[in-house]
């Protein structure tokens, strides 16, 4: 079954979360803030019978609402307001909003279109995907090099306003409307995270985001050559570059493969699919799909031999898509590394509405090989691996220059930086002491900068690129550390069978 495109009416599409890119000058899942989406195309026909093509008799129970929608249109005071295309957009809203299910949504024709752009090679935004939870507007995971990741928003931070704009009550789609934008455009997120005494401002500047799905790298493990590859999204070509990394890194003598799903939102089904079909061994089962019925369609391997050495990395950003590679793997006894994965089971299709518009609507579940459901739980690892504390600091926002004396949140951010890059002070309570200042003032003779142990702007931005850098040097990973580890055990224990 071919790609499917939301502008081709009556076709189906799986769909995530939110991706903040485009719209969000991000990415979506089903508008996209920027980019292709959480979602995925699905590859079982049976459950497009699950959404039927609306009758063309209204059934009676809908006179109520033909009733309200005539004296709404007819009786209201403000006859602008009250005009019928506003009237079915709310009316549909309402339908949609009282099923309490962020991944159901409707996309007015406006939103539609914006999403069919963001299925392309690039967007811009600021590359992030994000849901609905508890009426907070949630991270699922930025994209991998976005501005987004560079600025520091991490999976599960909860967004509470954008550019001053509180987000309160507001749908999904609206609280992206406030955070899209144009390439070098910023813009203000005030966020809530856990671990955090108090809310964290973070700057991002929109830019253009490319999707390249695949990246590779070959790794020597005390003599055991492995290959690396990352899967930052399941975008439409993403099984065929897998392989091709695949083929690549065999040509360098690679003996095992550590797959990356960390911070990957999802994408189309097919293309996990495609991937897991060629891994998974001895035919086994890839995942299921339970419908509305409690019908369970099984879903098998196409691989007839044994598999080869293997290893996933997952955390709290693999999403979707990312937790059915996880899932499958894992049930077919490969090891899994990392932290417990988002937690979404549901699959989402679209259907276009007469007139314009569009609905995404949950219409099953997924299922894990063993038949559970990792919905609000996620895939949990064989390996249980956190990253460093520092990994999860928030940037540095310096309002004012911090300096000695001072008590601030931003100041204790400060201390666990220094920290963090070898710089060690004698507290971390957000009490600007004498040690901060002294590790202050040798960061900025290291640096070339102005030496005078006050934390300006310059400062601050310098501060956080370091830590940036630390974060993206694998060196540091201690995640990718055990999966290679284990892999490299996998491989010796094969070899001496």
């Amino acid at each position: 079954m071919g790609a499917v495109r939301l502008h081709h009416r009556g076709r189906l599409r799986l769909i995530g979360a939110l991706l903040v890119g485009a719209l969000f000058g991000s990415g979506a899942t089903v508008f996209v803030l920027g980019g292709w989406g959480a979602g995925s195309q699905l590859p079982f026909g049976a459950l497009a019978g699950d959404v039927p093509t609306p009758p063309v008799k209204a059934p009676a129970e809908f006179r109520r609402l033909v009733d309200a929608y005539a004296i709404l249109r007819d009786g209201y005071v403000d006859k602008q307001a009250a005009t019928p295309d506003r009237l079915i957009d709310g009316a549909i809203r309402g339908m949609v909003s009282s099923l309490d299910d962020p991944y159901t949504t409707y996309l007015d024709p406006e939103e539609l279109k914006q999403f069919e752009e963001s299925l392309s090679s690039s967007f811009e935004g600021i590359g992030t995907e994000v849901t609905m939870i508890g009426g907070k507007l949630t991270v699922v995971s930025p994209i991998k090099g976005s501005p987004a990741e560079k600025a520091g928003i991490r999976p599960n931070d909860q967004i509470l306003s954008v550019n001053g704009e509180s987000l309160e009550g507001l749908s999904l789609q609206e609280a992206v409307k406030k955070i899209r934008g144009p390439k070098g455009t910023k813009v203000v997120l005030e966020i809530v995270r856990s671990g955090m005494s108090e809310p964290i401002t973070i700057t991002v500047v929109r830019d253009t985001i490319p999707l390249e799905s695949v990246h590779s790298k070959l790794y020597d493990v005390q003599g055991v050559k492995l290959g690396w590859i990352e899967i930052t999204s399941f975008a439409e070509n993403t099984a065929q570059r897998f392989f091709e990394e695949m083929k690549r890194l065999d040509r360098e003598g690679a003996r095992g493969f550590v797959i990356d799903v960390r911070g990957n939102p999802g994408g189309y089904l097919e293309a996990v699919t495609g991937i897991l079909e060629e891994l998974v061994p001895r035919e086994g089962i890839l995942y299921q799909v339970e419908d509305r019925n409690g019908e369970r369609q099984v879903y098998r391997s196409k691989l007839k031999g044994d598999g080869r050495p293997l290893v996933v990395l997952i955390d709290e950003g693999s999403a979707s898509a990312s937790e059915i590679l996880a899932a499958a793997l894992k049930g077919a006894g490969y090891p899994v590394v990392g932290t417990p994965s988002f937690g979404k089971g549901t699959v989402q299709v679209t259907r276009d509405l007469t007139g314009g518009g569009s609905i995404k609507l949950t219409v099953a579940k997924w299922l894990a090989p063993d038949g559970t459901w990792i919905h609000k739980k996620g895939v949990q690892p064989t390996v249980a691996v956190k990253q460093p504390d520092y990994f999860h600091l928030p940037p540095l926002t310096v309002e004012a220059p911090l300096r000695r004396d001072m008590n601030d949140q931003a100041v204790a951010v400060l201390q666990k930086m220094l920290n963090a890059l070898g710089l060690p002070v004698d507290r971390t309570d957000g009490y600007f002491d004498a040690s901060t200042e002294a590790q202050v003032r040798a960061f900025q003779q290291q640096e070339g900068l102005p030496v005078t142990g006050v934390v300006d702007g310059a400062t601050g931005t310098r501060l956080s690129e370091r830590l940036y850098q630390k974060i993206k040097d694998p060196a540091n990973d201690v995640q990718l550390k055990k999966a290679l580890q284990v892999l490299a055990q996998e491989v010796r224990t094969r070899a001496a069978r």
